[in-house]
């Protein structure tokens, strides 16, 4: 056993006390994105949804930052209106995720605090994300988890986590790329450029190792597979977002996610 597996053994039996449902979706707006995160978590948190695997699917382009992050420092405004960019902001922590619908690999767990209680932040991310590392492994891909928070091969970065406790819950989510375009990335992001403000976190300058290129399969397998393996390891039931959830997250998105207050919090 390794160093790590044995570090989360007293942990591990909290994933089967929950019964884990499946949520999988057609493309939806970045805006109802962000928004269905923060919903999801909070019906969590009270009870009111069971613990869930959320698998993204995006409807159209998309620059991601992370709570702490200045716009300025992050995108390009030119090159995100030239390639009709949406500049969205989440509700947790980390760097700036360059999103194109068919390159991107995105998905959500929500579940009550007591999954994670008693681990540092550092500890919960790579305890929550030990199934995809297997997933990918039974891929061919040797992935593995380099703290604080990303999903990385010998190839380079294949992905990065970012978390949020509150309302009684966790949310822990994750954005891999599956291909990319390098060219179209470096135009919209400033990665790499001098820092135009002294406000928030700046997104790392790291290689890039995507998962077609790893793998050389279709993204549906790739997904499928880690579907399958989280099944296998904690159980799922397919289940879908209420109406209720729905409506929520619809004017969750107009009022907070699409408003120049939010998106521009660090401008």
């Amino acid at each position: 056993m390794s160093v790590e597996a044995d570090r989360f053994t007293r942990f591990r039996h909290r994933w089967n006390e929950f019964d884990w449902q499946l949520i999988r979706t057609g493309p939806q707006a970045p805006e109802l994105h962000m928004a269905l995160d923060e919903v999801l978590t909070y019906e969590v948190g009270a009870r009111h949804r069971r613990p869930t695997l959320r698998i993204w699917e995006w409807a159209s382009n998309a620059v991601i930052l992370g709570r702490f992050q200045s716009v300025r420092n992050e995108v390009d405004p030119e090159g995100a209106a030239r390639h009709d960019i949406a500049v969205m902001r989440r509700i947790t922590g980390g760097g700036a995720m360059f999103i194109e619908p068919q390159n991107t690999i995105t998905y959500s767990i929500y579940a009550p605090d007591s999954l994670v209680k008693g681990m540092s932040f550092i500890d919960s991310y790579a305890f929550m994300d030990e199934w995809v590392i297997q997933g990918l492994r039974s891929l061919g891909v040797e992935a593995e988890y380099v703290p604080i928070n990303d999903i990385s091969s010998v190839a380079g970065k294949i992905g990065g986590a970012a978390q949020t406790r509150r309302g009684g819950a966790v949310l822990h989510h994750v954005t891999m790329a599956y291909d990319m375009n390098p060219a179209k990335m470096l135009e919209v992001l400033r990665i790499g450029r001098e820092k135009l403000s002294d406000k928030g976190s700046v997104s790392a300058n790291k290689r890039v190792a995507p998962l077609r290129q790893q793998t050389q399969l279709p993204r549906q397998v790739v997904i499928d597979r880690l579907v399958e393996t989280f099944a296998g390891l904690r159980g799922l039931r397919e289940d879908e977002i209420t109406p209720a959830e729905l409506a929520q997250a619809e004017a969750l998105a107009k009022e907070k996610f699409l408003a120049d207050g939010w998106r521009y919090l660090l401008p």
